[in-house]
């Protein structure tokens, strides 16, 4: 009891941390992400950043953070094994977000680099134990699994753009054609992260939307803003299609499985009975 409502607080005052770093992010309190760290980060900034409009996928991702404070407060969810299993990776999760936002404001580039992998490995393992323990109520799935779905999508995804941010402010780059293909190979790189997810993971669909959306956003600002680049523009959207045809073969193979379980089950089940 006295475990669980631990767990409860922190999660809690992480949340609260979490608003706080939100506010600078955005420029209430502090300077807007887009304007620290000399523009590294803004959306012309690099050839792998996404157009503005992508972000706007934090709003989702905070309603259902919100969301999933509130609900694990009911005496119903905070008592259970999923919730003990994932809680304390889910405060962390909002601390090290607050911690990248202030990180940034403070111009360290490499070392927000390594906040952000650290919260990828955060949630993957949150997300792991979601797949370990699966919820039976849509709520449970649209408030937990959608939201921290969502939430690994995109840092897997901004990961990437964190590094290249970083790199191109250490003067990284030719500013030739080599640099538009070495571009394309990261966004690769994320794609294929989406296919590890799938694999350990199980087919997540927020997950690959995340990072379908992010790849959208990159092809529609690579073809209508500088820095104009038609390859990795075309890249972007290639991979966002093959990010869903991934997610489709895992979600269709996953099914396949389940089917050949049922079945194999089913065959021992008949087999005792005429045994019998």
């Amino acid at each position: 009891m006295h475990s669980d409502l631990g767990r409860r607080i922190f999660v809690t005052l992480s949340g609260v941390f979490c608003i706080v770093g939100t506010l600078v992010g955005v420029g209430v309190i502090g300077t807007s992400v887009a304007n620290t760290a000399g523009g590294a980060l803004d959306s012309d900034a690099t050839l792998i950043a996404p157009a503005g409009t992508a972000f706007s996928i934090w709003s989702v991702i905070y309603v259902g953070l919100f969301l999933y404070t509130v609900r694990q407060w009911l005496p119903s969810v905070a008592e259970t094994t999923r919730e003990r299993r994932i809680g304390w990776l889910a405060g962390v999760s909002m601390v090290l977000n607050a911690a990248w936002l202030l990180v940034i404001q403070g111009g360290w580039l490499w070392l927000s680099v390594l906040v952000i992998l650290a919260l990828a490995v955060v949630l993957g393992v949150l997300v792991k134990r979601l797949h370990e323990h699966p919820h039976t109520t849509l709520v449970g799935r649209v408030i937990v699994d959608g939201t921290f779905g969502l939430y690994l999508g995109w840092v897997t995804a901004a990961a990437t753009t964190n590094v290249a941010a970083a790199g191109t402010a250490e003067g990284w780059g030719s500013g030739g054609t080599a640099d538009e293909w070495i571009a394309v190979a990261v966004l690769v790189v994320a794609v294929l992260l989406t296919a590890v997810y799938a694999r350990l993971l199980g087919p997540r669909f927020t997950v690959a939307a995340a990072v379908v959306w992010v790849l959208v956003w990159i092809g529609v600002a690579r073809t209508s803003s500088g820095p104009a680049s038609q390859v990795v523009g075309t890249a972007a959207f290639v991979l966002a299609a093959v990010t869903l045809v991934i997610w489709i073969i895992a979600l269709v193979r996953g099914r396949y499985r389940g089917t050949r379980a049922l079945d194999t089950r089913a065959g021992h089940e008949r087999s005792g009975v005429v045994a019998s």
